[in-house]
């Protein structure tokens, strides 16, 4: 035995090992515990009830003796060291008392203990039970939240399908009016250079036919149209070039943005439909810390959305081009078959008022001829009528020659010779006035001459701006495209 006044647990007690875990290691528990995740290390003690000193009380070092022992007995024998042998033959360790109240000790702690027990088993399954329901709701809720996560997606993801078919259905009838643009565009060109042509021929006209009519201020009005119309076609189709080239980007967007959606409705599905007992279920250790994101629900609604009016924006920009444009071939159709018809009419009044002059030049050519040929009859007998007087007026002069022959006093100036000198000069004045209306006549025909070759010329210009307007101009205007073709349908 040791001395006296060592502890219980020096004396007579051997310390248990300190266990490892909170109840002892039964071979079904630890194999259902061993894949727990995650683990946390305990921050108590557990070695404190499993220590013997807890339970017993160490006795006094100076333990009360008999009433036979003296002070100086007491101070030598608490400073000998005696035998184990002698210490048990003179002195007991522990009253009745004591040993009645450890047992009441270790039953209230054992009643205790039971009881801490029995409140942290039930404590234990409750919290379990708690933490299983309360586990179960949180997974629900998140499998309601990814839920209502797809439905987001799958109504954003009608929306841009949607506004994916309009676009592409404005983009498409964007099409169809910018080709028939082009070719509205490409059938001016036929009608500018048949207003050019007509120009150019008109430009043959010879003489005063040379002249700046109507049918030349109507060409030229047509030709500045044309051209007119050609520069707003032109616009219009750099426009809905980059019309086109906007709708497309916006498309582009969306089919951007449906393809992430997609992706997204996928993955958030499969989550969705990940149960406890679905395959490829695991660890991910530290996931949870990992903060990927880049949007919040009002950013990623917002974006999808902007998408979606940037596309609608565009489409109505569209819709307004295709309504001009549409607009634009039916006014310029219209503008230039007015101004056709007006050359036209230009023309047939013009052709109509040279073929009048033409033919009046015709009657008045007709009639210089028949006067032409009555003034030639006329200076013949003219010169007939000269010829004739002059045997009359040799007749009067031979007489008076004869007569001055007469002898001495029959030289007389008698009525007979009165007579024939005025009779010579009535003849001599009737031949100077025949001459005089000779030469008046022959003036008079070479100025009907002159004017038949004046005559001739005019019906020969006349003749070839008939040709030029009619057979050459109203010819090739015949080939004039109809509306049809100038609104781009054919």
């Amino acid at each position: 035995m040791e001395h006296l006044g060592s502890t219980l647990t020096a004396t007579y007690a051997h310390p248990r090992p300190t266990p490892t875990n909170f109840l002892p290691a039964i071979s079904t528990m630890a194999s259902s515990y061993r894949d727990r995740f995650p683990h946390y290390n305990l921050t108590h003690s557990l070695s404190l009830p499993w220590r013997p000193s807890t339970y017993y009380k160490a006795a006094s070092n100076s333990p009360t003796l008999g009433p036979y022992c003296t002070r100086s007995q007491r101070v030598s024998e608490s400073t000998m060291r005696p035998f184990i042998s002698n210490r048990t033959t003179f002195f007991t360790r522990y009253t009745p008392d004591d040993w009645y109240r450890s047992n009441l000790t270790n039953y209230q702690e054992s009643n205790t203990s039971r009881h801490n027990s029995e409140r942290l088993r039930v404590d234990t399954s409750r919290l379990i039970q708690d933490k299983y329901q309360q586990t179960r709701k949180t997974q629900a809720d998140s499998t309601q939240n990814l839920g209502e996560r797809i439905s987001d997606i799958g109504f954003w993801k009608s929306e841009i399908i949607h506004e994916m078919d309009e676009m592409i259905g404005e983009t498409n009838a964007l099409t169809d009016v910018k080709k028939r643009l082009e070719r509205a565009l490409m059938e001016t060109e036929a009608p500018l250079q048949v207003a050019r042509e007509c120009l150019f021929h008109r430009e043959k006209r010879m003489g005063i036919d040379l002249v700046h009519d109507e049918v030349e201020k109507q060409l030229l009005t047509e030709v500045d149209i044309i051209l007119c119309c050609q520069e707003r076609m032109k616009l219009h189709l750099d426009k809905a070039i980059a019309q086109l080239a906007a709708n497309r980007a916006s498309q582009h967007e969306l089919e951007k943005d449906l393809s992430d959606k997609q992706t997204a409705y996928r993955i958030d599905d499969k989550c969705h439909h990940l149960r406890n007992t679905s395959d490829g279920v695991s660890y991910f250790r530290g996931v949870e810390r990992v903060d990927a994101t880049i949007s919040v629900p009002e950013s990623w609604a917002k974006f999808t959305d902007d998408n979606i009016l940037r596309s609608q924006s565009e489409r109505a920009a569209s819709a307004k081009l295709r309504d001009d444009i549409e607009n634009l071939l039916v006014v310029t159709a219209n503008e230039m078959w007015n101004q056709f018809n007006n050359v036209n009419l230009s023309f047939t009044n013009r052709i109509a008022e040279t073929a009048d002059a033409k033919n009046k030049i015709q009657i008045h050519l007709a009639k210089t001829l028949q006067e032409i040929f009555q003034t030639e009859m006329t200076i013949e007998s003219i010169k007939k009528a000269i010829r004739d007087k002059t045997a009359f007026l040799k007749v009067a002069q031979t007489r008076l020659d004869e007569r001055t022959r007469r002898p001495n006093i029959e030289l007389c100036r008698d009525v007979a010779q009165l007579r024939l000198v005025n009779e010579v000069y009535e003849v001599d004045d009737t031949i100077q006035t025949l001459q005089q209306r000779l030469r008046d006549a022959e003036d008079t025909l070479q100025s009907l001459v002159h004017t038949k070759a004046t005559l001739e010329h005019d019906l020969a210009v006349k003749a070839n701006s008939l040709y030029i307007d009619q057979e050459k101009c109203m010819s090739m205007r015949k080939s004039f495209p109809n509306t049809l073709r100038l609104v781009g349908f054919c």
